[in-house]
């Protein structure tokens, strides 16, 4: 799982395998570690919504995705899924969840084996 996030914008990309895992336990996380603390990321699946939503707790960012879409994501063609959070005060937070794709021009070292092809052969 790789996590983007650019001023209010967060994108996680999920390779293949983590697509079929998501999809059929409703819950992925990942963490990273600082030496004195860790950021935790997840994506759980949640009954009752319709679009994206997130939420940050305790050095945890969690993404929220609604039921219906974990039932179909790993077996369509669909990419990925957005949704603009209002957060009042006129502002948004800009929610982005995608499949990751194999990138042509990666660097020699980079595992893109469990990645989706590219539909496009260009980066």
């Amino acid at each position: 799982m790789k996590l983007r996030i650019r001023g209010n914008s967060v994108r996680v990309r999920l390779s293949r395998s983590e697509v079929d895992q998501f999809c059929k336990d409703g819950y992925l996380e990942e963490t990273t570690e600082f030496g004195t603390g860790s950021l935790i990321y997840a994506l759980k699946r949640k009954d009752g919504i319709t679009d994206l939503s997130a939420d940050m707790s305790d050095s945890k960012i969690t993404m929220f995705v609604p039921t219906d879409i974990t039932k179909v994501w790993a077996g369509n063609e669909i990419v990925g899924y957005d949704n603009n959070v209002d957060l009042g005060g006129g502002k948004q937070l800009y929610l982005l969840l995608e499949k990751d794709f194999k990138c042509i021009d990666a660097p020699p070292n980079e595992d893109q084996s469990d990645n989706f092809e590219n539909p496009h052969k260009v980066c």
